[in-house]
């Protein structure tokens, strides 16, 4: 017989002070120096009793984690510390969905009382049905000093202005780097994004509000210099210092992190795991931008091998497997991302000891294409155009003529350009970086449509690729940048 979920503290201590009012000098680098710069195997005893607590409060107030892990034949005293992590079964996003799917709006993974919810977040639901979030107070004020902490590694100080290029609706980003733009007592200008002419705006409103930060998408961050560039206007007079990224792999692609900060003037910070796994900044880089940290003491990542699930060198790919070490509301424990990326554990000019991902997220196992027996990825693609000096749109499209597949990437030219020395330029690019012959087709600039939030360009119209979109209940059909995952 099951037990009913309780509703008491999993531990002394455990979590941390929701009031966490702590705000170091502006000259400091580190927001907990002693903690950030540890050697790894002394902090690793403090990720083990998060560890600890997390999962024995997990077990104890949620019926679904009681289930789950019984089955496995798993329980919470056998779980030590991260040596131990491996033993406790993976968590899917369909399991998610299919949890509040049987037991409605948030299943029982919620570990605390409806009452105690302060705010509501989801998917989109574009690729099924939409995963619902919950937070509760405490979760919502730790959130924030986690998203400050990790920002402040990125440079951004309580005199910095931060405009909010994104979304404020379901979407976890623009309102996870609100909140810790607040707690770090930054100047927050959330402008938003997605409505018609908005662009135009955010243009004039750089201009005259001159903030020091920008969040949002890299492409609508180059979509906003595209519209600065048509109107005569120097994208660097905006005076942005910082510009940190999430939603898109962009910013973790050399070519566009070279783009954005030769564009802007600024650095290009690269941030970013799964709306699920709030506070998502826990993958982020520093000022130094060798890659993005793992704050392993907030949220603990494994990196597995995406077939045999087992962990991986520093240097191989892995799926990223994330689990929450100080969440209260709806705790993810070991949930398998589909993102892939690989670590190093080198050090950091910035003196923080956290494993890094030098490349950031490389992109995701499913939207993988394979072309002609070859695996390409689409940031691989981005990193060619990009290097070939396209700074435009650009589209991926793949077919099957007979037992034949065709790569055929669009890309714009710039007037001045000649057209023909870019179409051999990209067309050398695209084979060298992903080993695949491509058809480069040249189209006017400004042709292809553009976008105020993410990015879609790779379409897929092989009849494979439409019947694993079906069977995904993809509604994007054939389009693998409709992924079930909600980034941020």
């Amino acid at each position: 017989m099951k037990r009913v979920a309780n509703r008491h503290p999993a531990s002394s201590g455990w979590p941390a002070s929701a009031a966490d009012s702590h705000l170091p000098p502006a000259s400091q680098r580190h927001w907990e120096p002693t903690l950030e710069t540890m050697d790894p195997e002394e902090r690793l005893a403090i990720v083990d009793a998060k560890l600890r607590a997390q999962v024995r409060y997990a077990y104890d107030h949620s019926l679904f984690y009681q289930e789950k892990w019984d089955a496995a034949g798993v329980r919470p005293e056998d779980i030590r510390g991260v040596a131990d992590l491996r033993r406790l079964p993976l968590l899917h996003k369909e399991e998610l969905r299919a949890e509040q799917a049987a037991h409605p709006p948030f299943g029982r993974y919620l570990c605390v009382r409806r009452e105690d919810v302060a705010r509501i977040h989801g998917t989109s639901g574009t690729t099924g049905r939409p995963t619902a979030f919950a937070i509760s107070r405490s979760d919502w004020q730790r959130i924030a000093t986690s998203q400050a902490r990790i920002m402040w590694s990125a440079g951004i100080r309580p005199h910095d202005t931060v405009f909010l290029g994104s979304f404020f609706g379901l979407y976890m980003g623009g309102w996870g780097a609100l909140i810790g733009t607040e707690r770090l007592g930054a100047t927050a200008f959330p402008f938003g994004a997605g409505v018609s002419g908005h662009t135009q705006q955010a243009v004039q409103w750089l201009l005259e509000m001159h903030p020091t930060a920008f969040y949002g998408t890299p492409s609508y961050a180059l979509r906003i210099a595209e519209v600065a560039h048509d109107s005569g206007i120097d994208p660097r007079e905006f005076g942005l210092r910082i510009l940190f990224f999430s939603g898109e792999p962009g910013a973790g692609i050399p070519s566009t992190k070279r783009l954005i900060e030769e564009t802007f003037g600024g650095i290009c910070i690269d941030t970013g795991s799964m709306a699920e796994m709030t506070p998502w900044m826990t993958n982020a880089e520093c000022e130094h931008r060798q890659g993005m940290h793992m704050w392993e003491d907030i949220v603990y990542t494994e990196l597995l091998d995406p077939e045999t699930e087992e962990p991986v060198r520093p240097g191989e790919i892995g799926v990223p497997v994330y689990t929450h070490l100080e969440r209260e509301s709806q705790p993810m424990i070991r949930l398998w991302s589909g993102d892939l990326s690989r670590h190093t554990t080198e050090p950091c000019p910035c003196g923080r000891t956290y494993a890094r991902l030098p490349e950031g997220l490389i992109g995701r196992a499913d939207d993988m294409l394979i072309v002609r027996g070859e695996n390409v990825y689409p940031s691989a693609i981005e990193e060619a155009i990009r290097s070939a000096g396209c700074h435009g749109e650009f589209r991926v499209i793949v077919t099957r003529k007979g037992s034949l597949d065709e790569l055929t990437v669009r890309v714009e030219c710039d007037p001045e350009d000649d057209d023909v020395q870019l179409r051999r330029t990209v067309a050398t690019r695209l084979k060298t970086k992903i080993g695949v012959r491509a058809e480069v087709e040249v189209v006017k600039a400004g042709s292809l449509e553009r976008t105020e939030f993410k990015s879609r360009r790779v379409e897929d119209r092989r009849d494979i690729a439409r019947q694993m979109a079906a069977v995904r209940g993809d509604k994007h059909e054939g389009q693998p940048g409709a992924s079930e995952k909600e980034a941020v």
